[in-house]
């Protein structure tokens, strides 16, 4: 990687969703035009944009997008890859793996939905992605994702393990911001709202 490079993580804006959301494709909630404003008013100007390419998150990067030069939205940066429990209530998902449920987030790691990826999985794709737009010489990025996208770089920046970072509160359209200087990262903020 090269030199400093602040990234602007923003969650992209509420589905309303009452279940488990991953891969599903749902729509936002833009219509806080307000809010949008200020989170957009909060982000530095000069940035590179990308997004995970699914609806809620390219539709709340176009919101923001203004002047800023927009990159290709990526698949890599996707939410967990849910598998089976994708729209399932988490009660649902409690009752239809008990043992799994629990180790799922109480020890974050190998463990997968079925069909779908784990954290050390996520964390991964989602490290090799921030890694190869490190390279690419900004130095602002503005990244609209998801809650365990988001999580995922908390826990590298920190240092911290993946149960450590999933007690952090990610809210939809709050921004986190992570800073590389060229030989580690650092926390700037976590979940501020503009």
């Amino acid at each position: 990687m090269t030199g400093a490079i602040s990234w602007w993580w923003v969650r992209h804006g509420p589905t309303h969703a009452k279940s488990m959301v991953g891969w599903r494709d749902l729509p936002a909630d833009l219509s806080d035009k307000a809010t949008l404003a200020r989170l957009s008013g909060h982000l530095p100007d000069n940035a590179a944009l990308v997004s995970s390419d699914l609806i809620r998150a390219t539709a709340t990067a176009d919101a923001i997008t203004q002047t800023r030069r927009r990159l290709s939205d990526r698949a890599d940066l996707r939410e967990f890859d849910f598998g089976e429990w994708d729209g399932l209530h988490w009660d649902d998902v409690a009752q239809r793996d008990p043992d799994l449920s629990r180790a799922f987030w109480e020890t974050p790691g190998d463990h997968a939905a079925p069909s779908g990826e784990s954290w050390n999985q996520l964390s991964d794709r989602v490290s090799k992605a921030v890694d190869q737009i490190n390279a690419s010489g900004h130095s602002h990025v503005i990244a609209v994702a998801h809650y365990g996208v988001i999580l995922t770089q908390i826990a590298r920046a920190g240092r911290m393990s993946a149960y450590e970072a999933l007690g952090h509160k990610i809210d939809n359209l709050s921004v986190t911001r992570l800073d590389w200087d060229g030989a580690g990262w650092s926390i700037g903020s976590i979940n501020h709202l503009p």
